[in-house]
């Protein structure tokens, strides 16, 4: 009897959960509101959980943005045989984030190699996330992740780890601008499940999503304070680089534009230098982000055979048409070459 008493009880406990959350999607949730599961309103005291909303999963700048992400790490994994075709079902174990991180910092994590339990699968994002997190810190980061929302396959939550990632490391990819999603929050407080939709922005500009790598300098202060003076600048560097540049009937008027292939910046340095750059090391036409960041690392490695110093820049910046990076580069070739004939 007490058996059949406690199973009794459990399963009204069952059923008061279950129209728990009926009554939670149900009541708050505008007419024609997208369906949530039941086990997305089974939460504890003051957890909550977070829903993609069926409109957002179906976005188009949203797919694109997937689709870049996966295309990257399948690039970065290709050693690895390692082949992503679905964040959600591909990513949530931890063990292509483990891969990913490892490949893109140079540590090696101590975990498992192969989990297949719940409990182990959890420990390995668990040691995953803890090594991000570190690598991320110093930035004070806005963690958008956790164990529980990565291992409950939450796409939103693996999208902005995904990118947290790709920005830090400089990943040689154009993430698509300004694309957000709606979700819906579900959260239990006082024994009662409450929902809101909530816009969460996952890109912003390209300008604003590079992570600076070296301190404010000269060319901070005039993007920020100075643009009279930076057009000066601008105007100095557009006559000397049209100065070498003429010679082979080329002329620039947009430095920030007609640099961002990195075929000007190839041919400027054959003229520098006084050399001819055969075609063959570099892209005449590039049509890929991939070849332009080829052509722009292949000038920088050239500038470095003549002596000058690595550029502070990174090649994806120029290519990403961002205008300090590209001041800085060619600043260095005129505080070089301002003589040359």
């Amino acid at each position: 009897m007490a058996g059949l008493l406690c199973g009794t009880k459990r399963r009204k406990q069952a059923s008061d959960l279950q129209e728990e959350g009926k009554n939670a999607i149900n009541a708050p949730l505008l007419p024609g509101g997208p369906e949530l599961l039941p086990e997305d309103t089974l939460l504890e005291e003051n957890a909550e959980r977070t829903i993609l909303d069926p409109t957002s999963r179906e976005d188009l700048n949203f797919k694109d943005l997937q689709k870049v992400l996966v295309d990257w790490i399948n690039s970065e994994l290709e050693e690895d045989r390692i082949i992503v075709k679905d964040l959600e079902e591909d990513l949530y174990d931890g063990q292509v984030l483990q891969k990913l991180f490892e490949k893109l910092s140079g540590y090696k994590l101590n975990v498992a190699e192969v989990t297949q339990s719940e409990i182990g699968q959890k420990q390995k994002l668990q040691t995953v996330l803890e090594a991000v997190n570190g690598v991320l810190r110093p930035l004070e980061w806005n963690t958008e992740w956790s164990v529980d929302s990565i291992h409950s396959k939450s796409l939103v939550s693996i999208v902005y780890l995904l990118l947290a990632l790709a920005m830090y490391y400089a990943a040689p990819i154009r993430l698509p601008e300004h694309v957000s999603v709606r979700v819906i929050v579900v959260k239990k407080k006082e024994g009662i499940l409450q929902t809101a939709h909530v816009t969460k922005q996952l890109t912003s500009t390209t300008t604003e999503m590079m992570i600076g790598r070296s301190e404010r300098d000269a060319f901070d202060t005039l993007l920020d304070h100075a643009p009279d003076k930076l057009n000066v600048v601008k105007t100095s560097l557009i006559t000397f680089v049209n100065k070498h540049l003429n010679k082979l009937n080329l002329e620039v008027t947009e430095l920030e534009s007609q640099f961002a292939d990195g075929v000007y910046l190839v041919l400027l340095m054959g003229l520098l230098e006084n050399y001819f750059v055969p075609l063959y090391n570099f892209y005449l036409t590039p049509e890929s982000f991939e070849q332009k960041v080829h052509n722009v690392a292949f000038a920088f490695e050239l500038m470095q055979d003549g002596g000058l110093q690595k550029p502070k820049a990174r090649p994806e910046d120029v290519v990403n048409l961002n205008l300090k990076s590209t001041l800085r580069v060619l600043y260095n070739l005129f505080t070089n070459y301002k003589n040359s004939e």
